[in-house]
C-alpha cells in the first residue's frame, strides 16, 4: 500500500461512525495530543494557529466595539463563589476545588475558575462609585476548568480556552443592548469568517445561564445533523449587583444598582468548523483562519529552476499566507497530508510548468484543478479564496436548510427526530413540563426561540394548549 493511500484510509468514513470520524481527524491532522488528565489535551500548533487567528479577528471587533482587555485571577474563594445562589448552584457539579497550598491545607477552598463572574462582580464593587464610570467594557481572554464527566477533544473538556466579555451598565436598556449587540458580533464572525452559518434567538429559562435574566444564543447544525452551541450572550440584569452590593451614584446623587451582562465562545469553535466543513480526506479549512491559505510544491525539485521558481511565485504572493513545501516526502503524500490539514489552496509548480509560464492550482473544497498564467496568478488566488470561503458558507446553509423539518403534531415531531438529523421546528406553550417531556420521549432540547418568529400552528406540538412561541429544537453537543 502507497504511503498517501494509507493517510487517508487511517481516518474512518464520516457516514459510517462520524463520531470516530472526527477523533481520527482532530488526531491526524495534528490538532491535538492526549495527556494523563482525562479531559485535558495539548493543542497542537497548527490547532492553535487556527484558535490565534479566530482571536485575532474576534478581539479587534471587541475593541470596534469600545471593549477593553483585561486579566482576573485563576482562583476564586469559596463564599465569594457563594454570593450568587443560582450562580453556584448552576456550576457546582462542575467545579474544581483547590484544598492545600503547598502540604498546608488552605482555610477556605479556592475554586478553579469554570467562569469569573464573581471576580468581575468584586471588582466592580471596588471601582464603580457614579455614573461617570460606567459602563465598563470588559473582555478576557483566558482558560477556564469545569470537570466534564464525558469530554471530547475541542466540544467539551476539563479544560478549555475562551474569551468572556464582563460588562457593567447605568440601566437595563443598556444591559440589553450590549446583549444583543454582543450577540450579533458573534453571529457576524461566525458567518463571514467561519463560512458557518447560525440561528440567532433565546434559550429558554431550562436552558438558560446560572444567574441569568435571559440568554442568547447562536445555534450551528453540524454536518452529522447534530446542533452546537456556538456562542451565548447573557443579560444578568441587576441580579448579581444586589448579590454583591455593586451600586453607582446617578446624576440625582441617588444610589442605583449597576446592570450586567457577559458573554464568549470557546475554542469549541475549532470542532464546529472541522464538523461543518471538514470531509473524508480531513479538514477543509475557510481561507479567512486557515493558517496557511496556500502550500506551493514544487514538483521534480532536483531540476534546476524549480525551487528558485517556487521562492518567486511565494515572493509575489507576500499578501496571502503561504508556505513553500520543499522536503523529500513524496507528491503525492504531500497532496494527502495538505488535504487533510484543511489548506483551502494547493499550487503546483514543475519544469514543463515554468516553460509555458504556467502553474496547476488545486481547490481543497471541490479538488478542481486550474492551470493559471504566472502572470495571473495573485488575481487569480485572490479570486479563488473568496470563492471557497463563499462557496463554503452557501454549502452549509444548503445543508441547513436541507435538513431543516416541521412538526405540528407531536407523533410527527417523534417520528422526525427518530428518522431525520437536523433541526426540527415545532410550536411550544412555553411550559417546562412539555420541554422536559419532549427532552425525556426524543432526546432533543429546546435549542433556541428564534428571533425570526414563524406561526407554524396556534397550539403546542407537544400538550395542545395555546402556543406562545416557535422553537428550533434538536438534538445537540
Amino acid at each position: 500500500m502507497s504511503n498517501e493511500k494509507k493517510f487517508v484510509e487511517e481516518i474512518t468514513s464520516m457516514d459510517v461512525d462520524f463520531a470516530r470520524w472526527y477523533t481520527d481527524i482532530v488526531k491526524k491532522a495534528d490538532l491535538i495530543e492526549y495527556t494523563s488528565v482525562k479531559g485535558c489535551c495539548v493543542i497542537r500548533p497548527y490547532a492553535y494557529a487556527i484558535w490565534e487567528n479566530m482571536k485575532s479577528v474576534l478581539d479587534s471587533m471587541f475593541k470596534e466595539t469600545g471593549h477593553e482587555n483585561i486579566y482576573m485571577p485563576m482562583f476564586i474563594p469559596e463564599s465569594l463563589l457563594q454570593k450568587e445562589k443560582d450562580h453556584v448552584e448552576g456550576f457546582a457539579p462542575e467545579v474544581a476545588w483547590v484544598t492545600h497550598g503547598g502540604t498546608e491545607k488552605l482555610q477556605e477552598r479556592l475554586c478553579v475558575r469554570p467562569t469569573s463572574e464573581t471576580l468581575f462582580c468584586e471588582h466592580y464593587k471596588n471601582i464603580i462609585e457614579s455614573h461617570r464610570d460606567l459602563p465598563k467594557l470588559y473582555n478576557q481572554w483566558c482558560s477556564v476548568v469545569r470537570w466534564e464527566k464525558t469530554t471530547r477533544p475541542f466540544l467539551r473538556s476539563a479544560e478549555f480556552l475562551w474569551q468572556e466579555g464582563h460588562t457593567a451598565h447605568a440601566t437595563a436598556e443598556e444591559a440589553q443592548e450590549e446583549t444583543i449587540k454582543m450577540l450579533n458580533v458573534y453571529a457576524k464572525f461566525c458567518e463571514e469568517y467561519l463560512a458557518i452559518p447560525v440561528v440567532k434567538g433565546r434559550k429558554t429559562d431550562k436552558e438558560k445561564f446560572a444567574g441569568a435574566v435571559a440568554t442568547y444564543t447562536i445555534e450551528s447544525l453540524m454536518h452529522d445533523g447534530k446542533a452546537l452551541q456556538s456562542g451565548t450572550s447573557h443579560n444578568f440584569g441587576d441580579g448579581f449587583a444586589k448579590a454583591f452590593g455593586i451600586e453607582y451614584t446617578d446624576k440625582d446623587n441617588k444610589k442605583q444598582n449597576v446592570f450586567q451582562t457577559s458573554w464568549g465562545v470557546t475554542t469549541r469553535l475549532i470542532g464546529a468548523v472541522i464538523m461543518v466543513h471538514g470531509d473524508d480526506s480531513g479538514l477543509v479549512l475557510p481561507p479567512k483562519i486557515a493558517p496557511v491559505q496556500l502550500v506551493i510544491l514544487p514538483i521534480a525539485m532536483h531540476k534546476g529552476g524549480v525551487l528558485e521558481k517556487a521562492e518567486e511565485i511565494k515572493n509575489k504572493l507576500s499578501s496571502f499566507k503561504v508556505k513553500i513545501d520543499a522536503s523529500d516526502k513524496t507528491p503525492g503524500w504531500k497532496f494527502s497530508e495538505y488535504e487533510m490539514k484543511g489548506v483551502p489552496l494547493r499550487l503546483e509548480i514543475g519544469p514543463k510548468d515554468i516553460e509555458k509560464n504556467q502553474c496547476v492550482l488545486v481547490r481543497r473544497d471541490t479538488r478542481e484543478k486550474i492551470f493559471v498564467s504566472l502572470d495571473e496568478l495573485e488575481a487569480k488566488v485572490a479570486e479563488l479564496l473568496e470563492d471557497i470561503q463563499s462557496s463554503l458558507y452557501n454549502k452549509a446553509l444548503e445543508h441547513r436548510e436541507e435538513t431543516t423539518n416541521v412538526a405540528k403534531t407531536y407523533d410527527e415531531f417523534k417520528e422526525i427526530v427518530a428518522t431525520k438529523p437536523g433541526f426540527v421546528k415545532a410550536m411550544w406553550c412555553g411550559d417546562v413540563e412539555c420541554e422536559n417531556k419532549i427532552k425525556e420521549d426524543t432526546t432533543a432540547t429546546a435549542r433556541c426561540m428564534p428571533f425570526e418568529q414563524e406561526e407554524i400552528s396556534d397550539t403546542c406540538v407537544c400538550c395542545g394548549k395555546k402556543a406562545k412561541a416557535m422553537v428550533y429544537w434538536g438534538k445537540a453537543y
